[in-house]
């Protein structure tokens, strides 16, 4: 399995999707036949990939999948929010409804990131979600999860899973307690937490 596969998630023997395959399953329109983004505005992502109207927008079938695939958190966790983009590839989750479109400042909060080669879940996500995650999670030992809540780099190499991106947790009173994303790739642990969101254990 070659490193790329790897840090994608894969199995063995299982192909990379094939990211520039701008078909769809349910039409023959491509990406230049769909609409732009507008990235000032909240648009809700379509049900299904062959719903979708702008390019290069994920839908919300495949969103969830990717949270199955990778966390093994089930479609279901999502039943009762919305999913939104505003900007390029900045996702939103919402308890519950709103106008759509919505021109506002926030509706939620950050989800996932996807414009991008590897989609990138968001800190406030792997809290909120995270304890439904049974895959590619990271349980760090006490001195591992103060430098992780620091924002420090730290080579672990105990790790045989996954490369990529991580849910990184440790046990708290019995508890297991979600810190953030950790990008995990050659051995070591990369610590995702925003600048503004690092704490002192």
């Amino acid at each position: 399995m070659s490193d790329d596969e790897t840090y994608l998630g894969l199995g063995e023997g299982e192909a990379a999707p094939d990211e520039h395959d701008t078909t769809s399953d349910a039409s023959d329109r491509t990406e230049t036949d769909l609409d732009e983004n507008v990235s000032h505005r909240f648009d809700r992502l379509a049900p299904t990939d062959a719903e979708r109207t702008v390019a290069g927008r994920p839908s919300r079938e495949a969103v969830l999948q990717w949270w199955d695939d990778r966390f093994g958190i089930p479609p279901a966790t999502f039943a009762e929010h919305t999913l939104w983009e505003k900007g390029n590839g900045k996702l939103w989750v919402l308890a519950g409804d709103a106008a759509d479109p919505s021109d506002v400042e926030a509706v939620g909060m950050t989800f996932l990131r996807t414009r991008q080669e590897h989609w990138k879940p968001t800190t406030d996500a792997v809290q909120r979600f995270g304890d439904a995650a049974t895959q590619n999670v990271i349980e760090l030992k006490r001195e591992e999860a103060r430098r992780f809540a620091a924002g420090e780099d730290q080579s672990i190499d105990r790790w045989d899973g996954d490369w990529g991106y991580l849910i990184a947790a440790h046990e708290l009173a019995g508890d297991r307690a979600i810190l953030g994303v950790g990008l995990y790739v050659h051995g070591e642990l990369r610590s995702m937490v925003p600048k503004g969101r690092r704490r002192d254990l």
